[in-house]
């Protein structure tokens, strides 16, 4: 659809960036912090792990004034489980609690609104080896988790979010578990899938209890995913992949039930989770107030032959199409580009994503992740030239506003990431930050922080609330 006139971003629109706890704070074993299932990551190939990080920890009033000076509205980032209770129940660690206090206060003096992720991959260690979220004790030890942080910071912290890309975890598992352990199968992570989704409707209705004007959502990994052709089999393949990776999360999240697809998938496959008594009734009843969505790239399908072959490949990460036998194969567009680390870019797949998911759901929604990674370094001139990033931003943001002119109900967009930090598969090669962070995966260097092109760029754009994009 084209329009004469674009619709302006709102006054009070959340332009921020996002971090995770694991990827950016360092400081593994400072303070009283236990150990998550992260502090275990064994890197490959020369990268990093994430035992030092960006060093946040350390440097977090001098990044706050760098997102002030950037003009940010707001801030995304998670809470570590394992700081704040280093066994993910029991003992709390008040020197934990104290770090976050002090980035939040920090956050409020510079008029930037914390948005709070509660899980972010990294469960505390003694809970895994417990069983993680195949226990259903650890259902109730997220809760008592969720209560300590909506106590302590729920006057300050108006936006929550659950679980992080909970679809990710459910589908690429590798990325979220040590190394060296054996990943679950099928019927266990199912399982576990479940019981997030009543942990995670137990704590928005917590979080409705404890916090006046509290708001809080889901923060899944959502995309749009693209039929191969016309052929009704590939739109076939299409509907199937789109309800497993997306709508499973958001149905639950917003309606309260298992989309009648995916369950049928389930049984199909003998993946259906156990339900135990109250489980529905609990996860009926919970609502979000809005829904956090990362998007990075669509995928694109054809028709599964079930020939042993729709599976390949299976060297994927979480935006890399795998395939799965029987139920659709990984194709190819060739309409669209990809970055030096195989992401597809597609900034117009933002704005079908987001029209999508604002007509099943009819709630707001915030842009939690977007961002491409590359591999930035400092030139000569003492600064980091990244067009490629300010050319995928301008794309998004267009588009993005697009979907606002469709009436989407988008109200804050934050880009991943806010600096540099440890890439989940490729360390310090792969770089999403407006800020630079002079270190590399085998020297920590000085750590110090620079301004790429990129942020002098986004600055302008918040400052004029995107009017010119």
């Amino acid at each position: 659809m084209y329009y004469k006139k674009l619709k302006e971003f709102p006054d009070n629109f959340l332009w921020g960036s996002s971090t995770s706890a694991y990827q950016v704070e360092g400081a593994y074993d400072t303070d009283g912090k236990g150990l998550s299932v992260q502090d275990l990551h064994l890197p490959e190939n020369g990268n990093t792990d994430f035992k030092i990080a960006s060093d946040m920890y350390h440097h977090y009033k001098e990044d706050i004034r760098l997102m002030n000076e950037l003009g940010m509205k707001a801030y995304r980032f998670s809470i570590s489980w394992s700081r704040v209770i280093p066994n993910g129940s029991g003992k709390i660690n008040e020197a934990g609690l104290k770090f976050y206090d002090d980035l939040i206060n920090e956050l409020v003096k510079n008029n930037i609104e914390p948005i709070v992720t509660l899980f972010h991959f990294d469960l505390p260690l003694a809970l895994y080896k417990k069983g993680g979220w195949n226990d259903r004790q650890t259902i109730a030890d997220f809760i008592d988790y969720s209560k300590l942080l909506f106590n302590r910071f729920g006057d300050r912290v108006k936006y929550w979010l659950t679980i992080n890309e909970q679809n990710v975890m459910i589908n690429h598992p590798n990325a979220v578990y040590p190394a060296d352990a054996e990943l679950p199968s099928k019927k266990k992570l199912y399982q576990q899938n479940h019981n997030m989704f009543v942990a995670s409707a137990k704590v928005m209705d917590l979080c409705h209890s404890m916090i006046l004007d509290g708001k809080i959502g889901p923060a899944p990994n959502i995309t749009a995913i693209y039929p191969a052709t016309s052929a009704p089999e590939d739109v076939i393949a299409a509907d199937n992949w789109e309800s497993i990776r997306c709508w499973l999360y958001l149905d639950m999240a917003v309606y309260g039930r298992y989309n009648a697809l995916v369950w049928n998938y389930l049984q199909e496959k003998g993946y259906a989770p156990t339900i135990y008594p109250g489980d529905m009734e609990i996860i009926s009843k919970s609502k979000p107030d809005f829904l956090g969505i990362n998007y990075y790239a669509t995928a694109t399908v054809k028709a599964a032959k079930n020939d042993g072959h729709d599976c390949q490949p299976r060297n994927g990460d979480q935006q890399v199409m795998l395939g799965e036998e029987g139920v659709y194969r990984s194709a190819q567009n060739d309409n669209l580009k990809m970055t030096k680390f195989n992401w597809i870019i597609d900034p117009v797949g933002m704005r079908t994503t987001l029209r999508r998911i604002y007509s099943r759901y009819n709630l707001p929604i915030i842009i939690t992740e977007n961002g491409i990674g590359g591999e930035d370094s400092l030139n000569e001139d003492g600064k980091i030239h990244d067009k490629y990033r300010i050319d995928y931003f301008k794309q998004h943001f267009l588009q993005t506003r697009l979907a606002l002119t469709d009436g989407v109900d988008i109200i804050g967009y934050c880009p991943w990431s806010f600096e540099d930090l440890v890439s989940t598969h490729q360390g310090y090669k792969k770089r999403y930050g407006f800020v630079y962070v002079d270190r590399s995966d085998s020297d920590i260097k000085d750590m110090r922080r620079i301004k790429k092109d990129s942020f002098d760029w986004y600055k302008k754009i918040i400052k004029e609330n995107g009017s010119n994009i």
